[in-house]
């Protein structure tokens, strides 16, 4: 069994360098204008927000861990489709 500790860093860590790369993405958009910039810090926050969500509700009960799993891999598929949205904004 994994322990609650491991999982709270495993997240702590996404929300740390996902917080990061969404807020060096959204200074460079705000430095130069590019709407891509703008799309691709939107989704990596939103991959940042959805592997935290899905901890959070994993370690309060309030989502088993296939439930959590679910809600993880969905908002990861939609943080990656807004990524590769950026790649092809001009």
């Amino acid at each position: 069994m994994v322990h609650p500790f491991a999982i709270t860093a495993a997240k702590a860590a996404t929300l740390l360098l996902g917080g990061l790369i969404t807020y060096l993405t959204a200074k460079a958009y705000r430095r130069t204008g590019a709407p891509a910039l703008r799309a691709l810090a939107i989704g990596f926050g939103i991959v940042a927000f959805g592997g935290v969500m899905a901890g959070i509700g994993d370690l309060t009960g309030v989502a088993d861990l296939r439930t959590s799993v679910l809600i993880q891999s969905t908002v990861t598929a939609i943080g990656f489709a807004v990524i590769t949205y950026s790649l092809y904004r001009e």
